[in-house]
């Protein structure tokens, strides 16, 4: 008996992959990427709206672009609660608005004044062990709270009674408010 459908084809390359044809690839050192451009309207001091995260809806001061990419933006935190944090520019929109950061000095703060401690992993054979409560928790560290309370107060001396109320306000779309539409 034959068989019931067409037969199978393999069709074979030979000598196509890297190693039969004794092509050897060099690693060499990684290029370092370039930064992302701003968008338009982004300037040390303008008003940003979160558009997602912890503080989605809440609005900070952009004061700086990190070597990653990343904006570094504050409440700050004295006035509406958003910490020193970075944010992706994609996720943010700019506002109309600016604030005066002149005297705020955020020169020390990069991306490695955001790492976390790596935690060691402790192995225990006892069923206890698995469930244990983990002893203190991973909080803001003294320095960032340093650097938060000096970026705060340079930062809350440029602000106005108005421009406080507003970065205070939560931002949200109600019905028939559509985004394309608005003008921040």
């Amino acid at each position: 008996m034959g068989k019931a459908g067409q037969a199978k084809q393999v069709f074979r390359k030979y000598g196509s992959n890297a190693k039969s044809a004794g092509v050897v690839k060099t690693v060499g050192k990684k290029e370092k990427p370039a930064t992302h451009r701003l968008k338009k309207g982004l300037t040390p001091g303008t008003v940003i709206i979160l558009l997602c995260g912890r503080f989605k809806g809440r609005r900070a001061v952009f004061l700086k672009q990190l070597e990653s990419g990343l904006l570094l933006v504050t409440g700050p935190f004295k006035v509406n609660g958003v910490p020193l944090r970075r944010a992706n520019q994609r996720y943010c929109i700019a506002t109309s608005t600016k604030v005066d950061v002149k005297g705020v000095d955020v020169s020390s703060v990069t991306d490695t004044f955001f790492a976390r401690e790596g935690k060691k992993k402790v192995k225990s054979k006892d069923a206890e062990g698995m469930f244990a409560q983990a002893t203190g928790s991973a909080g803001r560290s003294d320095e960032q709270k340093a650097s938060q309370k000096k970026v705060d107060e340079a930062l809350a001396k440029n602000l106005s009674a108005d421009i406080k109320a507003y970065l205070k306000a939560r931002f949200s779309l109600t019905a028939r408010m559509f985004p394309h539409e608005l003008k921040f």
